[in-house]
C-alpha cells in the first residue's frame, strides 16, 4: 500500500517545515510548493498562473463571472477567477497521479478533499495559537509583530477561502482531518516525532 500523507496547516503552524522533515525522515517523495512547477510542465501552461492562484479563490467573484459567461469556462487566459477552476483540476489530477504511484507527503492544495475517496491517505492539520504564529513569522520574515499578524490573517483567509470552496468540509475543522495536532505543544521536531509514530502505525 502505498503511503500518502496529506498536510493542511495554519500559516505560521511550522505546517510546512514538520511536513517536510517528515518526508526526510520517512524517505517519501515531498511536495509544496513543486506542484506548481510540475503542473506547469505537464499542461504547458506558465507557472506564472498556477503562482497567482495558488491557494487562493474568490467564490463571490466566481459566481459572477460564471453569470456573466452563462456558465461557460473562458479560456484560460481571459479572466483569472475561472483560470483558478481550470488550474485546480489541472493540479488535482497531478495530485491523484503522485497519489496513485508514490509514498508521498503532500502539503495543502485541498490535497485531503482531493484524495478522500482513497484507502491509502491519511489527512493531518497542524495548527497553532495566534501569538505564537505572529511570533514565528516576526522572526521568519524579519518584520514586526503586527506586520506578522495582518499576514497571517490574509494567508488563512485565503487558504480557507480555497478550501472551503473546493471542499466539501471546512477547513481548520477537526472533524475535517484524520488528525489535528498543535504544533505548539511539542515544538516542531517532537511533533514530527509523533507523527512519525502515528503514520507507522496507520501503515502497519
Amino acid at each position: 500500500m502505498k503511503k500518502v500523507i496529506t498536510i493542511g496547516r495554519q500559516f505560521g503552524s511550522g505546517g510546512s517545515e514538520i511536513a517536510k522533515k517528515l518526508a526526510e525522515r520517512m524517505n517519501l517523495n515531498y511536495y509544496d510548493k513543486n506542484l506548481i512547477e510540475l503542473a506547469s510542465e505537464k499542461s504547458g501552461i506558465s507557472q506564472k498562473f498556477f503562482e497567482q492562484a495558488d491557494e487562493k479563490h474568490n467564490s463571490f467573484l466566481y459566481s459572477l463571472s460564471m453569470a456573466h459567461y452563462g456558465g461557460l469556462v473562458s479560456p484560460v487566459y481571459l479572466n483569472d477567477v475561472i483560470t483558478n477552476d481550470k488550474l485546480f483540476i489541472i493540479q488535482s489530477n497531478l495530485i491523484k497521479e503522485i497519489a496513485s504511484k508514490e509514498d508521498a507527503i503532500i502539503v495543502g492544495r485541498c490535497a485531503s478533499e482531493i484524495l478522500s475517496k482513497e484507502e491509502n491517505v491519511l489527512s493531518i492539520y497542524i495548527h497553532a495559537p495566534f501569538d505564537i504564529r505572529a511570533e514565528r513569522i516576526s522572526k521568519l520574515y524579519d518584520m514586526s509583530v503586527k506586520s506578522a499578524e495582518t499576514l497571517i490573517k490574509r494567508t488563512d483567509k485565503s487558504r480557507s477561502s480555497y478550501f472551503n470552496f473546493y471542499s466539501s468540509k471546512n477547513w481548520g475543522a477537526a472533524d475535517s482531518y484524520d488528525l489535528s495536532i498543535d504544533s505548539s505543544v511539542l515544538g516542531i521536531d517532537k511533533t514530527v516525532d509523533l507523527l512519525e509514530e502515528y503514520i507507522k502505525h496507520k501503515y502497519n
